[in-house]
């Protein structure tokens, strides 16, 4: 070793050691080094995205049965055919499934960390299509997203947006278990130039700020609520509205308060590392002052409340998903449903198809979400 690099080596050492005993928790000391350090953002920008590309999303998760209780119990979701074996074994199930809520919110939280966590609003979801044969616990689950499209934002120049098609996957068999395409507004890493057109914002309004709505007069004069929960209640109340300036449509009376398992432990219980749902420091300087509910939560417990009022036999798809206002702690959310139509289609003669949409609102009447439904009810004993 030579002379001049015996003296580097010192010189380094020296550093380290210099260093190793600067007192790093001192309250000033410890400022002035947050004010020097860069920060290493998690997440992605959105010129991370491009069309056709393939991510395949780490670690994965097994659906357990308490993982499925919690999430149906927290967000009011009691069909027992979810709960318990007689109830499951009635409805042609070996035993309680996975409820679909929970497989859409697992596959939905698994994949945040690679494409959403930098943040950026969530606008919609659609094609959400579940297998016809069910999902049992203990299913290892392991999740996929290739990019559809990528977008400028015509109204927010610091974000593009990108809809990625995902897919839920059993790790065992390679069977699609949970498919769907989202969209989110994704920040940029430099802003760009838009010459704004107009379009519609995240959060509901145009570009003046303006928020879209509907004439009173445009809605029907009568809002028509089935008598029961039954196929042919539905089909009966649709029925009775048909050539008149009618609709069926009603709200649910059940609402749920967010609190700190809703907003917090059910999107990590689901590995969703938003730092949107539990990091309030951080998200006390943004729009919505506070944190917020995961949108899977929202929309399940929305959902929760209008199964309650219906007696479902299958899930089939959800389509035009959107949210609309923040949830956060201490918001209630409440929901309301409109039929849409019906259908004798149904995979099993004990029930029929039908379709809804569904709205969550808050305490102050505001729509938080939004979405089309497509189930199969349940038919009267003959």
């Amino acid at each position: 070793m030579t002379e001049n690099s015996r003296s580097n080596g010192d010189a380094e050492r020296g550093s380290r050691n210099r260093h190793d005993s600067v007192e790093w928790t001192d309250p000033d000391t410890f400022a002035r080094a947050l004010e020097r350090a860069e920060t290493r953002p998690k997440g992605n920008t959105f010129e991370a995205f491009a069309e056709g590309d393939v991510v395949e999303h780490d670690p994965g998760l097994r659906l357990t049965r308490w993982g499925n209780e919690r999430w149906t119990s927290q967000t009011l979701n009691h069909d027992p055919a979810y709960w318990r074996t007689d109830a499951a074994r009635a409805r042609g199930f070996d035993e309680p499934p996975i409820h679909p809520d929970y497989l859409t919110a697992a596959t939905l939280g698994i994949t945040v960390e690679e494409l959403s966590e930098r943040g950026g609003y969530f606008l919609g979801r659609t094609n959400l299509r579940f297998p016809g044969t069910p999902v049992y616990p203990d299913t290892e689950l392991r999740v996929e997203s290739e990019v559809v499209s990528t977008a400028t934002s015509s109204s927010r120049p610091e974000y593009g947006i990108v809809t990625w098609r995902t897919r839920g996957i059993d790790a065992e068999t390679d069977e699609s278990l949970c498919t769907y395409e989202r969209t989110n507004m994704i920040p940029r890493r430099e802003p760009v130039e838009t010459a704004g057109n107009g379009a519609t914002n995240a959060d509901g309004t145009g570009s003046s700020g303006t928020a879209e709505t509907t004439p009173d007069d445009d809605l029907p004069t009568d809002l028509i609520a089935p008598e029961g929960g039954f196929f042919e209640d539905f089909l009966e109340a649709l029925e009775a509205a048909s050539g008149r300036d009618a609709a069926v449509a009603y709200r649910h009376e059940r609402g749920r308060t967010q609190d700190d398992v809703t907003v917090a432990a059910l999107p990590l219980a689901t590995l969703n590392t938003a730092g949107q749902h539990y990091n309030a420091d951080v998200m006390a300087e943004t729009p919505s002052g506070d944190v917020v509910t995961y949108g899977d939560v929202t929309r399940s417990i929305a959902l929760g409340h209008a199964r309650s009022d219906e007696r479902t036999w299958r899930e089939v798809g959800f389509d035009d998903e959107s949210f609309h206002e923040f949830v956060t702690p201490g918001d209630t959310v409440y929901a309301f449903t409109r039929v849409l139509e019906v259908g004798d289609d149904a995979s099993d003669g004990r029930a029929g198809t039908v379709r809804f949409q569904h709205v969550a609102f808050n305490q102050h009447g505001e729509p938080v979400y939004s979405g089309t439904r497509t189930a199969e009810i349940r038919k009267r004993a003959p």
